[in-house]
Order: C-alpha cells, then structure tokens, then sequence
C-alpha cells in the first residue's frame, strides 16, 4: 500500500475504543454489579495495570521488533476484542470485572505501542504529523464509548460493549489484510540461548535525547488519563452543585476528550515548522495553567465557561502526546525501536496510576474545586527537563 496511514489510523481508533468501554458504561454497571463508590479510578487502573504488564512482557521479549508488527497487532486486537466481550455476561462480580479489564488493558500492549512503531517503519520525514494522526485515533477511541453511550440511552448498557468489540476486530482484521511489514523496519534476530530483549531493555536509556524525550512523557502522562478518568467526575459534580443546570455527561465527556485529536494533529503539522520540542513545551505550559486555574472555573456557576474550559484542556492535555512518542521514536536504536517505545509507554502508564488513585483517595477529603491542582506536577517537571535538554 502506498499510502497506509489512514488504515493504521482508522484500526487504532476501533481498537482503542476499548480502553475506556467499562468507564462509559459504569453507572450501568454500578447498578447492576453493585460496585462500590469510588470504583471508577479502580476499574481505570485495572485496565493501566494490565497496560503495564502487557507492555513489560512484550519490551522484555521483544515482541514487536522480532515478529511482524502488523501480525502482533491482528492477534492482540482479536483477544481483546474478546475479553470486552466478557464485559457482557451477566451475574459479573467485582473481581470478574477487574480481571476482564485487566486483560483487555494487558492486550492494548500489541495494539497502541506497536501502532506507533508500525507507523514509524512506514513514515521517517513527518514522523510528528504520522503520530499525530495515531495519537489523535486513539484520543477519539478512548472517547467514543462515551458518545456511543449517549446514543444509546433507550438500549441495553451492553451495546456499548459489543459496538466497541466490533469496531477492535475489524481493526485488527484491516491492519492484517492491508498494511504489510514497513519498509523501514529492521528485524531483530534472536539467536537460541540469548537473554531475548533483556540486553536492549533500558539501551534507549543510555542517550540523553532518548531520556529527556522518555522524562517529559512521563510528566505528560501524570496529567493525561486522570484528567480523561474524571472528566465525567468533574461534569456530574458540577450538575450536583448547581441542580439547575442540565448537563448530558456522556455526550460533553465525548467532546472534551475527542477535542484532544485536534491538538494532536495541529501539534504534529505544527512540529514540522518549529520542531517537537518547542509545540511540546507550549502544550505542557498550557496544560499544567489549566491544573492550576481549575478551582476558578470548577468553583464558578457557568456551565459555559466550565464547558468551553474543559474543552479546551482537553485539547492541550493531549496535543504533546505525539510529540513526545516522535522524540522517544527517533532517539532510540533502529533495532529496537519498538521495544523502546513499548518500555516508555509501560513506566508512563504505571505513573497514570498513581495519579488517578491519589486524585480519587482526595475525592472524599478535599475540595472538588481544587483537587486537580495537583496535576500540575506533571507538566512542570515535563517542562522543567525540555528547559534542560534544549
């Protein structure tokens, strides 16, 4: 294929629908499992959890750079595809639901990393505007659960489970059929005996760009996926506060996040005139103003404004996402590219985790209004290490 980009696009938008599936449909779930309060940053963890795990098996046996990428994608997207499926069944206890996502999170591992390093081995000129195409796909499949929720109000909570299934298998199964093995990819070869990927796990390390690009990713995603997790939070508390006002969460959740692919595909085209390093820098500085000025508006009685803010931090939360996969893609070594993206894409979303279960451990302590202030620590210790390497 000449042109594979908007195959890659489109299979990561279907097969990352599933990552925010079970928050979509929570409410339905807490009525029908009788989940405990307070399970929303759980069942996100489980999902980050089984990420992270996926991730460290797929860096430590190297699993992208030694098979096909395309094929590695095909077979994850199936299984995962599967395991949300299991979402479905009824009679589903807490556990049975933590495990379903962890899996579905554990699967993600061959899917979203490895999108990234399949569209490395195709684009090296404009690699920011490919992965910004990438990152803006799977913005919008992390959001469209929520919008296929607010289509569906008058049908089972369950549709939303097997419209997500079938959106990542026909990903999976375009990926296989119509994008084969890149161009610029370079197979490792494993010879028997050897330690598989261990002895190139933290190679990538040893180069100052490939850290400062790995260290202000990592910033990044401290503010990233708790700000997508409460996004609903924020909506509903502010519905509760002002019993006037009338607000359709699914649907604005949707917007909000989804507005994150316009970042990312500006962020990418812009990249190209000033460089990555700079696009990535304002949208940390932008981001982290937004954690800090948040009690403004979350304390405010506009539902436009609260609307029109969240809207766009939801865009300049996201727009140094491609950025920063662009920089961890070109610092690290040819040969294990992928590795290297799948291993900083694991420690990142291990740092998603803390994040979101602090902010939810404080939900009930402290001020709705200010609690997520504390998100700025992410973007400037971003910054803080871009200012250093520049």
């Amino acid at each position: 294929m000449k042109n594979p980009l908007p195959v890659i696009v489109l299979a990561q938008f279907g097969c990352t629908s599933l990552w925010f599936a079970g928050n979509a449909i929570l409410p339905d779930l807490a009525r029908t499992a009788q989940l405990p309060a307070g399970f929303l940053a759980h069942l996100t963890s489980a999902v980050q959890l089984g990420f992270i795990a996926g991730t460290l098996v797929f860096a430590l046996l190297a699993i992208a750079d030694r098979f096909s990428p395309s094929q590695v994608f095909f077979v994850c997207a199936l299984l995962a595809a599967l395991l949300n499926l299991g979402v479905s069944a009824g009679g589903l206890s807490t556990v049975r639901l933590l495990t379903l996502r962890f899996g579905t999170g554990f699967l993600l591992a061959g899917i979203y990393p490895v999108g990234m390093k399949i569209a490395s081995d195709y684009y090296q000129r404009g690699l920011g505007v490919s992965l910004g195409f990438l990152v803006g796909a799977l913005v919008l499949g992390t959001a469209f659960p929520h919008l296929l929720r607010s289509l569906t109000t008058t049908l089972p909570y369950k549709s939303v489970i097997y419209g997500t299934s079938l959106l990542a298998g026909l990903g999976g199964l375009a990926m296989l059929l119509l994008v084969p093995d890149g161009p610029y990819r370079q197979a490792r070869v494993v010879m028997p005996g050897s330690p598989l990927g261990r002895s190139s796990f933290f190679l990538g390390f040893r180069e100052r760009g490939f850290r400062a690009a790995a260290l202000g990713y990592f910033g990044h995603m401290w503010e990233l996926y708790a700000f997508w997790a409460f996004v609903p939070v924020m909506l509903t508390t502010f519905a509760r506060q002002h019993p006037l006002v009338s607000l359709n969460v699914s649907l604005l959740s949707f917007l909000i996040i989804a507005g994150g692919s316009l970042g990312c595909v500006a962020g990418g085209y812009l990249s190209l005139r000033v460089g990555p390093k700079r696009v990535a820098m304002v949208a940390l500085s932008l981001s982290g103003l937004c954690c800090l000025v948040s009690p403004l508006v979350l304390g405010g009685s506009s539902p436009a404004l609260l609307v029109g803010f969240l809207v766009f931090w939801g865009i300049v939360v996201v727009a140094d996402s491609p950025l920063f996969s662009t920089l961890v893609a070109q610092n690290a070594p040819a040969t294990s590219r992928g590795t290297a993206l799948t291993l900083v894409n694991c420690i990142g979303f291990a740092v998603t985790i803390i994040s979101i279960q602090l902010l939810n451990g404080l939900l009930i302590r402290a001020d709705a209004s200010y609690l997520y202030m504390i998100l700025a620590v992410g973007p400037a210790v971003g910054a803080a290490v871009l200012l250093k390497n520049r």
